[in-house]
């Protein structure tokens, strides 16, 4: 090792002291950004098939180029007999929660009875929905819609511009849907993870909309 320290020293990203050595405070920026490029790596070497067929450009700049954090997520692939309905272990997952946060440009049959349901129980529950699955909404689950507008514990916002992803956050879980590069929505495959580091990427990104996004007041509008 001590022929690749000697380059190391001559860099100035490492220093002798004693008998020790450590990173200069320019060792340390490098390092850094070598532990982010590895995390980055190793996530679209994971996941390469995943990542080639999905649109990830869908994604803010910001978050596109932290993909690295989500380097502990697994492809959660469901069955024929499951195509048409969410999978179980998402399903498990939001169950399980106190706080659920999501972002949807698609509106499933289970999803509106069941986040009411978690709002009626008193959980935390905010959904952030595109133009087209708000319309959706309104019209084919009106009841529900209003009914989960007037607890205090639920908020919805509308985005108004192009969505083409879904998440679900939650305070131990992550679950993100993408399109495929051919423009169809992938439900049979979600992205899952529980590591912390991937759980606040998807706070993040939740935040990054929330901030742009339009919320609905008690009486449907917004």
């Amino acid at each position: 090792m001590l022929p690749q320290i000697k380059i190391l020293e001559r860099e100035d990203l490492v220093v002798k002291e004693g008998r020790q050595f450590r990173l200069t405070d320019s060792g340390q920026i490098v390092a850094f950004h070598l532990e982010q490029f590895d995390r980055t790596l190793r996530v679209i070497g994971q996941q390469k098939k995943y990542w080639q067929e999905h649109d990830i450009r869908a994604l803010p700049k910001e978050f596109f180029f932290r993909l690295g954090e989500l380097k502990k997520a697994q492809i959660n692939e469901a069955g024929t007999e499951e195509s048409l309905e969410p999978h179980a272990q998402s399903l498990d997952m939001i169950m399980k929660s106190k706080k659920v946060s999501g972002i949807s440009p698609v509106v499933h049959p289970v999803y509106p009875e069941l986040f009411r349901s978690l709002a009626q129980d008193g959980r935390k529950v905010r959904i952030i929905l595109s133009k087209n699955a708000f319309a959706k909404i309104r019209k084919e689950y009106y009841d529900l819609f209003l009914e989960g507008l007037q607890y205090e514990n639920a908020h919805l916002s509308v985005y108004e511009d192009d969505m083409r992803f879904s998440t679900i956050v939650t305070e131990k879980n992550l679950c993100m849907e993408l399109f495929t590069k051919t423009g169809l929505f992938d439900s049979k495959r979600d992205l899952v993870s529980i590591d912390p580091m991937a759980v606040k990427w998807g706070e993040d990104v939740f935040s990054y909309f929330f901030k742009r996004s339009h919320p609905v007041k008690k009486d449907g509008q917004y």
